[in-house]
């Protein structure tokens, strides 16, 4: 079970205060457990894709518009092929939340697409429609925009708002999104029993910088 919980990890590291020496222990990590990927900002992407070169079944995540979503789609869009061009194989980005608030669909959907696109089949795109920020309502519109402009993921979280992954969202969002996309809990999964729970309500894959603890079978104190 730990081999099969360790391939849906997305091993984390997002703190801004991340070191080069903490990034290179994250990686080594990923390699030892056959992690999914590792999910770095994007200044440590061509680190990271360094390391991993020669491990081609972890890939390299890196996240787009975190933590807020609040910058431009053409903003968006230039980090998503930079990170591509540094060696990302998957991105992470963040709806645009105050738009999705304001009913401005069109705009949550093609800012999403910008992202789709900017990727154009070179790289996984997930969606964080960040959870803890909005009514069930809008949760299930966020996922309907994601699947509509093209994501291969919905996300709960970013792990740095109010709140992370709940069991209940993560059944929400797999009942909007139907069978054919990714869900991805994140934020607050610290242990097997936590992953265990999401796996059994709908997720695909899991972030957390906790994936050491998950797959030992230990408890982490870390946030996300």
């Amino acid at each position: 079970m730990s081999q099969n919980i360790a391939r849906m990890i997305d091993h984390t590291l997002l703190k801004p205060e991340a070191t080069k020496e903490q990034i290179v222990k994250l990686a080594e990590e990923a390699k030892e457990y056959s992690f999914a990927s590792v999910c770095v900002n994007p200044t440590w992407v061509k680190t990271a894709a360094e390391i991993l070169k020669d491990t081609p079944d972890v890939k390299v995540c890196t996240v787009i518009g975190f933590p807020l979503g609040a910058t431009t789609s053409e903003t968006k869009a230039f980090e998503t092929k930079n990170a591509i061009d540094n060696g990302a194989d998957e991105v992470d980005m963040v709806i645009n939340i105050g738009a999705l608030k304001d009913q401005q669909d069109d705009l949550v959907e093609s800012d999403i697409r910008s992202v789709v696109e900017a990727a154009k089949g070179q790289a996984l795109v997930k969606v964080i429609i960040e959870t803890s920020l909005l009514t069930d309502e809008e949760k299930k519109r966020a996922c309907e925009l994601s699947v509509k402009a093209g994501a291969d993921f919905v996300k709960t979280s970013t792990g740095f708002s109010t709140g992370g992954a709940t069991v209940e969202d993560i059944r929400l969002m797999r009942e909007t999104v139907g069978p054919d996309i990714g869900v991805k809990a994140s934020g607050g999964v610290r242990s097997r029993e936590d992953a265990l729970a999401m796996v059994e309500a709908g997720a695909t894959r899991i972030g957390a910088s906790s994936g050491v603890a998950i797959c030992k079978g230990e408890v982490s104190s870390s946030n996300y």
